[in-house]
């Protein structure tokens, strides 16, 4: 018999997460103590507590987990498992045709008009830094590029950052392919324009013909009073408005999505063996269609972006505060740099911030 704790060991979980476990009655333990409420675990339940945190992973539904793993034959739970999964494309796809069709509806009566002489048009202020952190290679890129760190710009306008991964030049090939968006005064519909440079971005990286390789990207377009974010991967963007910060994006990660869905726990993903794998990027043979948005700009907002070198490295209240404090991008760029290296810059690096 094995406690709780060795169980844990054993199986790569958690204490907490097996305890879930039992409550949701997916793993119950092979004895619990009568006086202490210890619970204990035999060696013949490593795999199936291995195979109820794989599925809870993968987002089956608890109901059809229960069946599975209480299947003594492995051909009939893979059986199982399988139909399940057919039924999930089979929704995905009708549910599809209907997103499609309001999508349409939706924005053929809002197209965004290009920018007259008589707009008010905001004047941004950027600065940014990135580094090599303890990695060997530097793959991380932030857009605008070096020699033009703190520019002065009105109008239309772009920044980007993209942490790439596998091989060196993916993150540069999708900075390229976006670059084109910076030059043109304006758009009759810039997010369609958005959309399409990211889909020329996700050409550009494939083109690179890297099996293994790939990056993320998320990139914020001034377009008149608004801001146009899109975004792919676990790279963020945030804003600063009323002493506040909001995020704008979500991670496109495996386990975020089931944690948003409420179909994984927070400690549950912290010992998950997917936590860093990416079901978004721009990569050969990944999903790489854009998240998009669209929001007011005010005068003093402070738009930051950042690589997951810089947000998985600072706790979420100590990113908030150095992001909070006044002072000019330089300021706050240098300061974002300077708590990341402190807290040991584990990876490559890269912030920009945008003073509207």
């Amino acid at each position: 018999m094995l406690t709780i704790g060795e169980f844990a060991q054993a199986t790569g979980l958690t204490a907490k997460a097996l305890r879930l476990y039992d409550d949701l009655g997916l793993l119950a333990p092979a004895d619990v103590d009568e006086r202490t409420g210890y619970r204990r675990y035999t060696l013949d339940q490593v795999d199936r507590a291995r195979l109820v945190a794989r599925l809870r992973s993968a987002g089956v539904p608890l109901r059809r987990i229960a069946t599975i793993v209480g299947l003594d034959d492995r051909e009939a739970a893979a059986a199982e498992l399988l139909s399940y999964w057919r039924q999930v494309e089979a929704d995905t796809a009708s549910a599809r045709q209907v997103v499609a069709t309001l999508v349409s509806q939706m924005r053929g009566h809002d197209t965004m008009q290009p920018t007259t002489s008589t707009t008010l048009r905001p004047t941004a202020r950027s600065a940014h830094r990135a580094g090599q952190g303890g990695r060997s290679l530097d793959l991380d890129r932030v857009y605008p590029r070096e020699h033009r760190i703190a520019a002065q710009v009105t109008g239309q306008r772009l920044f980007a950052v993209a942490d790439g991964y596998g091989y060196e030049g993916a993150a540069d090939a999708a900075l390229d392919a976006l670059e084109a968006l910076d030059d043109v005064e304006a758009y009759a519909d810039p997010l369609g324009a958005l959309d399409e440079a990211v889909s020329r971005a996700a050409e550009a990286v494939a083109g690179r013909d890297a099996e293994a390789g790939g990056t993320t990207l998320t990139a914020l377009l001034l377009s008149g009073d608004r801001a146009l974010v899109a975004h792919v991967g676990d790279s963020r963007a945030y804003v600063v408005r009323d002493g506040g910060l909001e995020r704008l994006t979500r991670d496109h990660t495996v386990v975020q999505s089931l944690i948003d869905e409420g179909r994984l726990t927070e400690d549950e993903a912290r010992a998950d063996e997917n936590r860093a794998l990416l079901n978004r990027a721009l990569a050969p043979g990944s999903p790489a269609a854009p998240d998009l948005s669209v929001r007011p700009v005010l005068p003093g907002d402070r738009f930051v972006l950042t690589t997951d070198g810089v947000h998985s490295v600072l706790e979420p209240r100590h990113l908030a505060e150095v992001l909070l404090t006044p002072g000019t991008p330089d300021d706050v760029a240098r300061a974002v740099e300077e708590a990341v290296l402190a807290a040991g810059a584990p990876d490559n690096y890269g912030v920009v911030v945008v003073d509207v």
